[in-house]
C-alpha cells in the first residue's frame, strides 16, 4: 500500500474533504439499514459517490434520510483514525461483518500486488479499508447534497452483481453548492438530446439499436458545415484526405496489438476468415503509406480522413451524440522524420487553438499523457516521444498537466480539452506520438543515404468524435448556433399571401449567396411565425409586408438583438453573408 505522505500529495484538500464524506454516507446508510453491504467510495469533480448492495432498491425518500442522517454524524465530530493492519487481519475482520466486496479488494491486493499490509479508517464505530487520506475530524467538512442513484456493476464487470450508486455533490460553502446546482439546472435546459429533439437535428431509436444515431435534415447541415470548415482547414495545412475500408482482417488488428489488448471491437467471418469492424483508421493509413516507396524527400506525409468508426460501448455509458456505438473521427496521421517531430507537434497544436476558437471555445486545457502498464515498444521510444511532446508544449508556452500512465498503449499523447459556456471540461483534440507501429507494421522511407528508416508517425485529431463535438456544440450554445453553423440562416415571413411573390425572390437572393433560407408560407399571424422562428433559434426573421414590398426592402428580426427595423434588401442580404462568411460568434 502506499504510505500516507505520498497520498497526501496526490490528493486536495477538498478531494480529500469529499473522499470523507463518501465515509460518512457509507456510515448513515449502514446505521439505516444495516443489512446493505459497501463496496467503494472516491471522490469524483465536484462531489462523491459510494456503491451499495442492498436488496431493496434505494428511493428518493431514502436519499433525504441518508443526508438527514449524515448531518448528525458530522455534528458528532467524529475524528479519521488511520491504522494499518496485516491483510490477513482485516480479511478475517471484514469476513466476520460479511463485506464480501473488501475481502475480494485485499485479496485481490494480495495475490495481484503481493501486499502484506493494508490500511483500514477508524470513524466511530465504523471502519472502511481505504488508503486515504481523510480529513482529521468531521469538523473539517463542508456542504453537501445527495443528487441521484444509478446501477453500477461491481469493479465495472458487467458479469458481476449490479450495485447502486448513490452519487452527491460536496463544496467548501453553501454558495458554491446552489451556484453549482443552478448550472446543473441551466445544463438540464441544454441537455442535447432534448434540444436535437425540438430543434429537429437527430434522433435514436431503440428498435434500430441502442447508441446508433438518425440525422435529420436540419443535423446534417450542422454536420456537413462542420465536415466543409475541417476539409478546407485541412487543405490549407498541406493535408491529403484518404478513405480506408470499414472492415480489415483480423490479422491487421493482432499485428496493430489492438487484438491482443482486448479493444472493444466487433468481429465477423467472411469465407472463414475472421474479420474486424475498425474501430479506428491508423492500421489502413499505414498501409496507404505503403502503397509506394518513400523517400525523406516525401516527409511529412499528412494523411487525413473523417473516418467512420465503431466501438462496442456497454449500454451503460452511451449518452445520445456523447457516447455512441458508431462515430465520425477527424482522424490523421502524419508520418515524419526524427528531426520535424516537434515542429509537427506545434502545427497540430496551433491548428487545434485555431479551430476551437473558429467554434467559439476560449478556454482549454492540456495533460501530456505517460505510459501506461499495458503498452508496446522500448523504454527509449517512449522516453524519446514523452520528450518530444513536452518540448513543443514548452516552447509554445502552453501551461499542462502531467497525466501520469494514462497513454495509449502505442505511445504518449496530448489531450487537449476545451471549457463550455457553463464551463464545464470536454476532451476533444488528442496528439499521439508513436514509434511503435510503424516498426509493428514494417513502415519505411528511404533517408539520404539510401538506407530504409522508421519514420514516426502522430496520430491526431482535432475535434474527435464529429457526433460527440455536435453534442457539445447544441449545448454550449443551447441550440443558438453563430450564422455560419445554424441549419435555418434567416426565416423569411410574409404577412399575407399578396407577399409570396416578394418573399420569393428573397429566397433566391439568399440562395444564389450559399445562405440557407425558409420561406414559411402558412396561413398563420405574423406573432405566432415570429415567435416559433425564435423558438427554433433562426438568427434572422425577415418580416415582409406591403411597406417592404413597395420600398424593397425588409423588417428585421435578429436573435439576441429583437426587432432591427428596416433594411434594404440588398444591404440584409449582405450582412447574412458577411456573417456566415467571416463565421462570426454571437
Amino acid at each position: 500500500m502506499a504510505n500516507k505522505e505520498a497520498l497526501e500529495d496526490k490528493m486536495t484538500p477538498l478531494e480529500r474533504m469529499r473522499h470523507s464524506l463518501a465515509h460518512v454516507m457509507a456510515i448513515a446508510v449502514k446505521e439505516l439499514y444495516p443489512e446493505t453491504k459497501v463496496g467503494i467510495g472516491p471522490p469524483i469533480e465536484n462531489g462523491f459517490y459510494y456503491d451499495f448492495d442492498r436488496e431493496d432498491s434505494f428511493t428518493q425518500k431514502d436519499l433525504q434520510k441518508i443526508e438527514k442522517r449524515m448531518k448528525r454524524i458530522i455534528a458528532r465530530n467524529d475524528a479519521f483514525e488511520r491504522k494499518e493492519v496485516l491483510a490477513s487481519e482485516a480479511i478475517d475482520m471484514f469476513k466476520a461483518q460479511g463485506e464480501k466486496y473488501k475481502v475480494e479488494i485485499i485479496e485481490r491486493l494480495v495475490s495481484e500486488k503481493g501486499v502484506d499490509n493494508v490500511s483500514l479508517y477508524y470513524t466511530g464505530d465504523f471502519v472502511d479499508l481505504c488508503r486515504g487520506p481523510h480529513v482529521a475530524s468531521s469538523k473539517e467538512l463542508g456542504v453537501f447534497k445527495l443528487t441521484r442513484i444509478a446501477g453500477a456493476y461491481w469493479l465495472g464487470d458487467e458479469k458481476r452483481e449490479m450495485l447502486q450508486r448513490i452519487y452527491a455533490l460536496a463544496f467548501e460553502t453553501q454558495a458554491e453548492l446552489e451556484e453549482h446546482l443552478k448550472m446543473l439546472e441551466e445544463a438540464d435546459k441544454r441537455d442535447h438530446r432534448k434540444l436535437g429533439k425540438s430543434l429537429k437535428l437527430f434522433t435514436t431509436d431503440e428498435s434500430i439499436g441502442a447508441g446508433l444515431i438518425l440525422y435529420q435534415p436540419n443535423g446534417m447541415i450542422l454536420r456537413r458545415a462542420i465536415e466543409q470548415f475541417e476539409r478546407e482547414e485541412h487543405i490549407k495545412r498541406d493535408y491529403q484526405e484518404v478513405l480506408g475500408p470499414g472492415i480489415l482482417n483480423t490479422k491487421v488488428w493482432k499485428t496493430s496489438g489492438h487484438y491482443q489488448m482486448g479493444y472493444p471491437m466487433y468481429f465477423f467471418e467472411i469465407d472463414r476468415q475472421e474479420y474486424g469492424i475498425k474501430p479506428m483508421n491508423c492500421p489502413a493509413h499505414l498501409y496507404l503509406f505503403k502503397t509506394e516507396i518513400r523517400s525523406y524527400k516525401d516527409l511529412p506525409l499528412r494523411f487525413f480522413e473523417l473516418g467512420t468508426v465503431y466501438r462496442y460501448e456497454k449500454s451503460g455509458v452511451l449518452h445520445g451524440l456523447l457516447r455512441a456505438r458508431t462515430f465520425t473521427q477527424d482522424d490523421a496521421h502524419i508520418f515524419c522524420l526524427p528531426s520535424q517531430l516537434k515542429s509537427e507537434i506545434i502545427d497540430v497544436i496551433l491548428f487545434v487553438q485555431d479551430v476551437f476558437k473558429t467554434f467559439g471555445f476560449e478556454k482549454f486545457e492540456v495533460e501530456l499523457s505517460t505510459r501506461p502498464e499495458k503498452s508496446i515498444g522500448d523504454d527509449e521510444t517512449w522516453d524519446h516521444a514523452t520528450k518530444s511532446l513536452e518540448e513543443a508544449l514548452k516552447e509554445l508556452d502552453v501551461a499542462y498537466e502531467i497525466n501520469s500512465g494514462d497513454g495509449a498503449f502505442y505511445g504518449p499523447k496530448i489531450d487537449i480539452k476545451l471549457r463550455d459556456a457553463l464551463n464545464r471540461v470536454w476532451q476533444c483534440a488528442t496528439i499521439q506520438c508513436d514509434f511503435a507501429l510503424p516498426e509493428r507494421f514494417e513502415v519505411s522511407y528511404i533517408d539520404s543515404n539510401g538506407k530504409k528508416c522508421r519514420p514516426v508517425m502522430l496520430h491526431r485529431a482535432i475535434l474527435g468524435s464529429l457526433e460527440r463535438f455536435m453534442g457539445i456544440l447544441i449545448e454550449h450554445y443551447a441550440g443558438a448556433f453563430p450564422v455560419w453553423l445554424a441549419p435555418v440562416q434567416v426565416n423569411i415571413l410574409p404577412i399575407a399571401d399578396r407577399h409570396h411573390e416578394y418573399a420569393q425572390k428573397l429566397v433566391r437572393d439568399l440562395k444564389r449567396k450559399g445562405l440557407r433560407v425558409h420561406f414559411d408560407k402558412r396561413n398563420e399571424k405574423i406573432g405566432f411565425k415570429l415567435r416559433e422562428s425564435r423558438e427554433n433559434r433562426v438568427p434572422y426573421a425577415w418580416i415582409v409586408g406591403d411597406k417592404e414590398v413597395s420600398g424593397d426592402t425588409v423588417s428585421i428580426w435578429q436573435r439576441g438583438v429583437g426587432d432591427r427595423g428596416a433594411l434594404s434588401s440588398e444591404e440584409a442580404v449582405q450582412e447574412v453573408l458577411d456573417a456566415h462568411l467571416s463565421k462570426a460568434i454571437w
